[in-house]
Protein backbone atom coordinates (compact mmCIF):
# COMPACT_ATOMS: atom_id res chain seq x y z
CA UNK A 1 0.00 0.00 0.00
CA UNK A 2 2.93 2.53 0.83
CA UNK A 3 4.79 1.87 -2.82
CA UNK A 4 1.84 2.59 -4.46
CA UNK A 5 1.12 5.61 -2.98
CA UNK A 6 4.78 6.55 -3.44
CA UNK A 7 4.15 5.61 -6.74
CA UNK A 8 1.40 8.26 -6.80
CA UNK A 9 3.61 10.95 -5.47
CA UNK A 10 6.04 10.30 -7.99
CA UNK A 11 3.30 10.28 -11.09
CA UNK A 12 2.37 13.86 -9.27
CA UNK A 13 5.30 14.97 -9.41
CA UNK A 14 5.95 14.18 -13.12
CA UNK A 15 2.65 15.75 -13.84
CA UNK A 16 4.16 19.06 -12.67
CA UNK A 17 6.88 19.11 -14.15
CA UNK A 18 4.74 18.81 -17.73
CA UNK A 19 2.92 21.34 -16.59
CA UNK A 20 5.82 23.67 -15.89
CA UNK A 21 7.35 23.03 -18.91
CA UNK A 22 4.40 24.28 -20.83
CA UNK A 23 3.81 27.35 -19.68
CA UNK A 24 3.30 30.03 -22.40
CA UNK A 25 4.70 34.00 -22.66
CA UNK A 26 2.28 36.22 -21.04
CA UNK A 27 2.13 38.85 -23.35
CA UNK A 28 1.37 36.39 -26.33
CA UNK A 29 -1.27 34.41 -23.84
CA UNK A 30 -2.90 38.12 -23.61
CA UNK A 31 -2.44 39.08 -27.75
CA UNK A 32 -4.47 35.46 -28.42
CA UNK A 33 -7.56 36.42 -26.34
CA UNK A 34 -7.68 40.20 -26.47
CA UNK A 35 -9.85 41.76 -29.08
CA UNK A 36 -8.27 43.45 -31.95
CA UNK A 37 -10.84 45.43 -33.58
CA UNK A 38 -10.79 49.34 -33.69
CA UNK A 39 -13.95 49.60 -31.88
CA UNK A 40 -14.70 47.20 -28.76
CA UNK A 41 -16.65 46.39 -25.92
CA UNK A 42 -14.92 48.65 -23.45
CA UNK A 43 -15.85 49.06 -20.03
CA UNK A 44 -19.17 50.51 -17.78
CA UNK A 45 -16.32 52.72 -15.31
CA UNK A 46 -15.35 55.32 -14.79
CA UNK A 47 -18.09 57.24 -16.39
CA UNK A 48 -17.07 60.02 -19.39
CA UNK A 49 -14.16 59.30 -21.53
CA UNK A 50 -10.73 58.08 -20.12
CA UNK A 51 -7.70 56.77 -22.05
CA UNK A 52 -7.38 53.22 -21.98
CA UNK A 53 -4.37 52.01 -23.92
CA UNK A 54 -4.19 52.59 -27.36
CA UNK A 55 -7.36 54.51 -27.45
CA UNK A 56 -10.30 56.08 -25.23
CA UNK A 57 -13.33 54.10 -23.58
CA UNK A 58 -16.51 56.31 -23.39
CA UNK A 59 -19.06 55.11 -21.08
CA UNK A 60 -22.64 57.06 -19.63
CA UNK A 61 -25.66 56.57 -17.58
CA UNK A 62 -29.10 55.98 -19.30
CA UNK A 63 -31.39 53.93 -18.04
CA UNK A 64 -34.07 53.87 -20.25
CA UNK A 65 -32.68 54.74 -23.58
CA UNK A 66 -33.02 52.02 -26.16
CA UNK A 67 -30.60 52.82 -28.14
CA UNK A 68 -27.23 54.90 -28.30
CA UNK A 69 -25.41 56.32 -31.35
CA UNK A 70 -21.81 57.63 -30.42
CA UNK A 71 -20.87 60.45 -33.04
CA UNK A 72 -17.12 62.09 -33.43
CA UNK A 73 -17.09 65.73 -34.81
CA UNK A 74 -13.94 67.47 -36.73
CA UNK A 75 -14.53 70.82 -36.11
CA UNK A 76 -16.85 72.39 -33.50
CA UNK A 77 -19.53 73.85 -35.41
CA UNK A 78 -19.88 70.91 -38.03
CA UNK A 79 -23.47 69.74 -38.07
CA UNK A 80 -22.62 66.25 -39.65
CA UNK A 81 -20.57 63.98 -37.89
CA UNK A 82 -17.21 63.20 -39.16
CA UNK A 83 -17.56 59.01 -37.72
CA UNK A 84 -20.77 57.65 -36.16
CA UNK A 85 -20.40 54.40 -33.52
CA UNK A 86 -23.87 52.88 -33.01
CA UNK A 87 -23.75 50.76 -29.60
CA UNK A 88 -25.08 47.65 -29.11
CA UNK A 89 -27.28 47.52 -26.28
CA UNK A 90 -26.48 43.77 -25.75
CA UNK A 91 -22.57 44.38 -25.96
CA UNK A 92 -21.79 47.74 -25.12
CA UNK A 93 -24.48 47.96 -22.25
CA UNK A 94 -23.99 46.58 -18.55
CA UNK A 95 -26.82 47.51 -16.39
CA UNK A 96 -27.68 51.83 -17.20
CA UNK A 97 -24.47 52.37 -17.86
CA UNK A 98 -23.19 52.45 -22.07
CA UNK A 99 -20.16 51.95 -22.80
CA UNK A 100 -17.44 51.47 -25.86
CA UNK A 101 -13.71 51.84 -26.47
CA UNK A 102 -12.55 53.35 -29.52
CA UNK A 103 -8.58 53.32 -30.94
CA UNK A 104 -6.70 56.05 -32.10
CA UNK A 105 -8.56 58.50 -30.20
CA UNK A 106 -6.81 62.03 -29.45
CA UNK A 107 -7.16 64.63 -27.02
CA UNK A 108 -9.00 67.35 -28.55
CA UNK A 109 -11.38 64.84 -30.31
CA UNK A 110 -15.01 66.30 -30.12
CA UNK A 111 -18.07 64.29 -29.72
CA UNK A 112 -21.68 64.00 -28.46
CA UNK A 113 -24.22 61.61 -28.14
CA UNK A 114 -27.86 60.81 -29.79
CA UNK A 115 -30.06 58.98 -27.45
CA UNK A 116 -33.21 57.16 -28.25
CA UNK A 117 -35.97 55.89 -25.96
CA UNK A 118 -39.76 56.60 -25.10
CA UNK A 119 -41.18 60.25 -25.70
CA UNK A 120 -44.07 60.08 -23.40
CA UNK A 121 -43.31 63.78 -21.15
CA UNK A 122 -46.06 62.81 -18.51
CA UNK A 123 -43.67 59.74 -17.65
CA UNK A 124 -40.66 62.28 -17.60
CA UNK A 125 -39.00 60.30 -20.70
CA UNK A 126 -38.18 62.92 -23.59
CA UNK A 127 -35.47 60.77 -25.89
CA UNK A 128 -34.87 62.88 -28.84
CA UNK A 129 -32.58 60.96 -31.69
CA UNK A 130 -32.51 63.84 -33.29
CA UNK A 131 -31.03 65.84 -30.62
CA UNK A 132 -27.39 66.01 -29.92
CA UNK A 133 -26.69 65.67 -26.41
CA UNK A 134 -23.00 66.56 -24.45
CA UNK A 135 -21.51 64.19 -21.81
CA UNK A 136 -22.57 65.13 -17.98
CA UNK A 137 -19.26 63.72 -17.39
CA UNK A 138 -16.88 65.76 -20.07
CA UNK A 139 -14.32 67.67 -19.18
CA UNK A 140 -14.25 70.59 -21.86
CA UNK A 141 -17.15 71.69 -24.12
CA UNK A 142 -16.09 73.30 -27.24
CA UNK A 143 -16.79 77.46 -27.60
CA UNK A 144 -20.17 78.90 -29.41
CA UNK A 145 -20.71 82.34 -29.06
CA UNK A 146 -23.84 81.99 -30.94
CA UNK A 147 -25.21 78.90 -28.44
CA UNK A 148 -29.27 78.96 -28.72
CA UNK A 149 -31.56 76.42 -26.59
CA UNK A 150 -34.27 76.64 -28.76
CA UNK A 151 -33.24 73.85 -31.41
CA UNK A 152 -32.27 71.78 -28.38
CA UNK A 153 -35.52 71.39 -27.22
CA UNK A 154 -37.35 68.01 -27.69
CA UNK A 155 -40.82 68.99 -28.28
CA UNK A 156 -42.47 70.67 -31.42
CA UNK A 157 -42.69 74.31 -30.03
CA UNK A 158 -44.71 75.50 -33.44
CA UNK A 159 -48.08 73.21 -32.11
CA UNK A 160 -50.01 74.44 -29.63
CA UNK A 161 -49.42 71.61 -27.72
CA UNK A 162 -45.82 71.26 -28.49
CA UNK A 163 -44.73 69.33 -25.32
CA UNK A 164 -46.42 66.14 -26.72
CA UNK A 165 -44.78 66.48 -30.16
CA UNK A 166 -41.87 64.57 -30.60
CA UNK A 167 -39.26 67.34 -32.68
CA UNK A 168 -37.90 66.74 -36.09
CA UNK A 169 -34.94 69.44 -35.82
CA UNK A 170 -31.80 68.27 -36.08
CA UNK A 171 -29.80 70.57 -33.60
CA UNK A 172 -25.94 69.26 -34.37
CA UNK A 173 -24.66 72.52 -36.34
CA UNK A 174 -26.41 74.35 -33.18
CA UNK A 175 -24.69 72.33 -30.45
CA UNK A 176 -21.11 72.53 -28.86
CA UNK A 177 -19.28 69.34 -28.92
CA UNK A 178 -17.71 68.03 -26.21
CA UNK A 179 -14.28 67.29 -26.07
CA UNK A 180 -11.47 64.56 -25.13
CA UNK A 181 -9.29 65.65 -22.80
CA UNK A 182 -6.14 64.17 -21.76
CA UNK A 183 -3.08 65.42 -19.43
CA UNK A 184 -0.64 64.77 -17.28
CA UNK A 185 -0.41 68.07 -15.75
CA UNK A 186 2.55 69.01 -13.36
CA UNK A 187 1.09 70.48 -10.26
CA UNK A 188 4.34 70.97 -8.74
CA UNK A 189 3.92 68.85 -5.25
CA UNK A 190 1.07 71.77 -4.98
CA UNK A 191 -1.62 71.42 -1.76
CA UNK A 192 -4.38 73.41 -0.52
CA UNK A 193 -2.81 75.73 1.89
CA UNK A 194 -5.57 74.56 4.39
CA UNK A 195 -6.18 77.88 6.40
CA UNK A 196 -8.14 77.59 9.76
CA UNK A 197 -11.71 79.18 9.27
CA UNK A 198 -10.54 81.90 12.46
CA UNK A 199 -8.23 83.20 9.96
CA UNK A 200 -9.79 82.73 6.30
CA UNK A 201 -10.65 86.11 4.57
CA UNK A 202 -12.58 85.26 1.25
CA UNK A 203 -12.82 87.47 -1.02
CA UNK A 204 -16.07 86.18 -3.65
CA UNK A 205 -15.38 87.25 -7.52
CA UNK A 206 -16.60 87.04 -10.56
CA UNK A 207 -13.98 85.69 -13.30
CA UNK A 208 -14.81 87.81 -16.00
CA UNK A 209 -15.91 90.66 -13.74
CA UNK A 210 -12.70 91.24 -11.74
CA UNK A 211 -10.63 91.86 -14.30
CA UNK A 212 -12.51 92.60 -18.26
CA UNK A 213 -12.05 96.89 -17.37
CA UNK A 214 -9.24 98.11 -18.79
CA UNK A 215 -8.56 99.79 -15.09
CA UNK A 216 -7.81 96.03 -14.15
CA UNK A 217 -4.33 96.48 -16.14
CA UNK A 218 -4.37 92.86 -16.89
CA UNK A 219 -2.83 91.63 -20.31
CA UNK A 220 -5.56 89.12 -20.12
CA UNK A 221 -8.88 90.66 -18.95
CA UNK A 222 -12.20 88.25 -17.99
CA UNK A 223 -9.94 85.44 -18.05
CA UNK A 224 -8.54 82.93 -15.59
CA UNK A 225 -4.97 84.02 -16.64
CA UNK A 226 -6.07 87.53 -15.88
CA UNK A 227 -7.29 86.34 -12.63
CA UNK A 228 -3.66 85.21 -11.62
CA UNK A 229 -2.31 88.69 -12.64
CA UNK A 230 -4.07 89.59 -9.50
CA UNK A 231 -2.50 87.38 -7.42
CA UNK A 232 -0.30 90.10 -6.06
CA UNK A 233 -3.18 92.61 -5.31
CA UNK A 234 -4.99 90.17 -3.62
CA UNK A 235 -2.21 89.15 -1.08
CA UNK A 236 -1.91 92.43 -0.15
CA UNK A 237 -5.70 92.95 0.65
CA UNK A 238 -4.60 89.93 3.30
CA UNK A 239 -6.87 87.38 0.88
CA UNK A 240 -6.91 84.33 1.97
CA UNK A 241 -8.97 82.58 -0.07
CA UNK A 242 -11.14 83.70 -3.47
CA UNK A 243 -14.35 82.42 -4.13
CA UNK A 244 -15.41 81.77 -7.73
CA UNK A 245 -18.67 82.91 -9.28
CA UNK A 246 -20.27 79.65 -11.04
CA UNK A 247 -16.82 78.39 -13.50
CA UNK A 248 -18.90 75.83 -14.71
CA UNK A 249 -19.68 75.59 -18.53
CA UNK A 250 -22.99 77.32 -19.43
CA UNK A 251 -24.55 79.19 -22.26
CA UNK A 252 -25.06 83.15 -21.93
CA UNK A 253 -27.33 83.28 -24.37
CA UNK A 254 -30.37 81.24 -22.61
CA UNK A 255 -31.83 84.51 -21.68
CA UNK A 256 -34.58 85.44 -24.44
CA UNK A 257 -35.48 89.11 -23.16
CA UNK A 258 -33.77 91.98 -24.01
CA UNK A 259 -32.57 95.22 -22.06
CA UNK A 260 -34.17 98.19 -23.77
CA UNK A 261 -37.47 99.47 -24.59
CA UNK A 262 -36.13 101.20 -27.64
CA UNK A 263 -35.64 99.15 -31.28
CA UNK A 264 -32.68 100.76 -31.97
CA UNK A 265 -30.48 100.32 -28.79
CA UNK A 266 -32.23 97.12 -28.24
CA UNK A 267 -29.58 94.06 -27.11
CA UNK A 268 -30.12 90.56 -26.07
CA UNK A 269 -29.75 89.90 -22.66
CA UNK A 270 -27.01 87.44 -21.30
CA UNK A 271 -26.41 85.31 -18.28
CA UNK A 272 -23.66 87.18 -16.89
CA UNK A 273 -23.59 85.28 -13.39
CA UNK A 274 -23.98 81.62 -14.76
CA UNK A 275 -26.00 80.47 -11.92
CA UNK A 276 -27.42 77.39 -14.52
CA UNK A 277 -24.23 75.81 -15.46
CA UNK A 278 -24.61 72.96 -18.07
CA UNK A 279 -21.94 70.28 -17.82
CA UNK A 280 -20.55 70.17 -14.03
CA UNK A 281 -17.13 69.23 -14.94
CA UNK A 282 -15.90 72.16 -17.52
CA UNK A 283 -14.57 74.86 -16.99
CA UNK A 284 -16.46 77.76 -19.16
CA UNK A 285 -14.24 78.54 -22.29
CA UNK A 286 -14.96 81.55 -22.87
CA UNK A 287 -12.90 82.34 -19.57
CA UNK A 288 -9.77 80.83 -21.17
CA UNK A 289 -7.84 82.84 -22.75
CA UNK A 290 -5.93 80.14 -24.68
CA UNK A 291 -8.30 78.78 -26.56
CA UNK A 292 -11.42 76.79 -26.16
CA UNK A 293 -10.59 73.14 -27.10
CA UNK A 294 -9.13 71.93 -24.26
CA UNK A 295 -6.83 74.85 -23.21
CA UNK A 296 -9.58 76.10 -20.39
CA UNK A 297 -8.92 72.97 -18.55
CA UNK A 298 -5.39 73.67 -18.38
CA UNK A 299 -5.27 77.13 -17.98
CA UNK A 300 -7.84 77.17 -14.94
CA UNK A 301 -5.78 74.23 -13.40
CA UNK A 302 -2.58 76.50 -13.68
CA UNK A 303 -4.84 79.32 -12.06
CA UNK A 304 -5.36 76.79 -9.35
CA UNK A 305 -2.17 76.29 -8.97
CA UNK A 306 -0.95 79.87 -8.78
CA UNK A 307 -3.05 80.54 -6.27
CA UNK A 308 -2.22 78.08 -4.18
CA UNK A 309 1.52 78.55 -4.62
CA UNK A 310 0.63 82.52 -2.98
CA UNK A 311 -1.32 81.14 -0.18
CA UNK A 312 -4.58 81.14 -1.13
CA UNK A 313 -7.21 78.67 -1.55
CA UNK A 314 -9.37 78.15 -4.41
CA UNK A 315 -14.14 77.72 -3.35
CA UNK A 316 -16.07 77.01 -5.86
CA UNK A 317 -19.87 77.87 -6.48
CA UNK A 318 -21.91 75.18 -7.40
CA UNK A 319 -25.44 75.83 -8.24
CA UNK A 320 -27.36 71.99 -9.26
CA UNK A 321 -30.13 73.97 -11.25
Amino acid sequence: RMLSMSGQAAETRDASTDLTTSERPLDDYVAEVSERTDVRVGVPLPLGTYARGEGVNFAFSSRHSSRVRLELFDHPEDATAARVIDLDPARNRTGDVWHVWIKGIRPGQLYAYRVDGPYQPQDGHRFNFNKLLLDPFATAISRLPNWEFGPARGYDSSVPDGDSVCSLVDNAGAMPKCVFTQEHFHWHEDRPPGHPWSKTVIYETHVRGFTIHPSSGVEHPGTYRGLMEKIPYLKDLGVTAVELMPVQEFNENQVTGIHSQTAKTAKPLKNYWGYDPVVFFAPKASYSSAGGLGQQKLEFREMVRAFHNAGIEVILDVVFN
